[in-house]
């Protein structure tokens, strides 16, 4: 443990409650002997774009310091970019086909000299790095007592939305949430390649783009295929203009046919002919003037990339949609709602997404629409 700090657990105790608003404690080391942090976010792909804004923060805190990611290869298209990041180091499971290899690539990114590591994660490969780092602040939540000698400092995060969440974290460092969002940076060239492919798909001048992501791999997070039909067919009624581009990942796009086999407006439908890649699916919601569906990856990157959102929730609570007005969660409210569970335990299987209805959603939707459309 760094000598010049108090123990972690009294760290802990002098954290400010939570709801606090006045100025944080005092940080645990001086910003001016910062060089480098390196911050542990492993996966998925939306809680490596929900670690952004803690990479923002870190960044204008310590402004001569470089801040390093280490995440696993697939999410790296969140972080492309991004101003506040100076390096990203990609675990490849490919490449890391044994454990010798694993455990040199763990010690070059701990040995890179980092004065802070932060571990928002601690899973096993986040505690090689953190145990061979020997860097004088070893932050993370609180970990179980068997993990607590991994780390200088720890810290209880705050309940709410799960970005302040995470960001609550860095307070021993002199750190704090400010309303930040996710942020993803999307370049011209980027932009404008997702003009040309919607275009291509059919969206003219005057039309408007909604962005839907009908998938999950929960089921309990996934509302019914039938009912985002129903929900695009209703709305292309009440609104011509208005053209739907259904997003999916690998695996999913028969979810996504599931869905326009039961809407009755197929040319209505930008249905792209591949997957995009991560980037392409943020270039199109980027462009779009809604972002509706599940509470997933692509939800998160609508909130990163400025575009509103309209979120129909099952099994999750309000913490992970972004607190404005123009991010939008709906939820049936009942009693064991949110329950945060993968399989549904009520003995009315799923009511709280088969009970939500098509008709309920789109006029909230269309109000929603109404209230932020740019």
């Amino acid at each position: 443990m760094n000598s010049t700090s108090s123990s972690p657990l009294r760290e802990a105790e002098q954290l400010p409650p939570a709801g606090y608003s006045g100025s944080p404690v005092r940080p645990i080391i001086d910003p001016a002997s910062v060089r480098r942090i390196l911050v542990c976010q492993l996966r998925q792909i939306g809680d490596v774009l929900l670690a952004t804004p803690s990479l923002e923060l870190l960044h204008r805190h310590f402004p001569d310091a470089e801040v390093h990611v280490l995440t696993e290869r697939k999410c790296t298209p969140m972080l492309q970019g991004n101003p506040a990041v100076h390096t990203v180091w990609a675990i490849d499971k490919k490449d890391l086909g044994s454990l010798a290899r694993e455990v040199a690539f763990y010690w070059r990114v701990a040995r890179t000299g980092f004065d802070v590591v932060v571990d928002f994660q601690q899973l096993p490969r986040c505690r090689w790095v953190v145990a061979m780092s020997r860097a004088r602040v070893r932050l993370s939540y609180t970990p179980a007592w068997y993990n607590r000698w991994l780390f200088t400092h720890w810290v209880r995060p705050r309940d709410g939305y799960a970005a302040m969440a995470k960001a609550s974290v860095l307070e021993p460092l002199g750190v704090r949430w400010n309303g930040e969002r996710p942020r993803l940076y999307l370049s011209d060239a980027e932009r404008d390649a997702a003009r040309i492919l919607l275009a291509r798909l059919g969206l003219a001048e005057g039309q408007r783009l909604i962005t839907v992501d009908p998938t999950h791999r929960r089921v309990t997070r996934r509302w019914p295929a039938a009912h985002y039909g129903r929900l695009l067919s209703l709305a292309a009624a009440r609104d011509p203009s208005l053209r739907f581009m259904p997003l999916f990942g690998p695996g999913e796009e028969d979810d996504v046919r599931a869905v326009i086999a039961a809407c009755d407006c197929p040319e209505k439908v930008l249905m792209p002919d591949r997957m995009l890649s991560l980037r392409e699916m943020a270039a199109c919601i980027d462009q779009a003037v809604l972002h509706v569906g599940n509470c997933s990856a692509p939800c998160h990157i609508a909130v990163a990339v400025g575009t509103p959102t309209f979120v129909v929730r099952g099994a999750t609570s309000g913490a992970w949609s972004f607190p404005a007005p123009e991010h939008f969660h709906m939820a049936l409210g009942l009693d064991c709602q949110p329950c945060n569970r993968n399989e549904c335990v009520n003995p009315d299987q799923l009511a709280c997404l088969v009970r939500l209805t098509p008709e309920t959603v789109c006029q909230a939707m269309l109000d929603h629409l109404a209230a932020v459309s740019r």
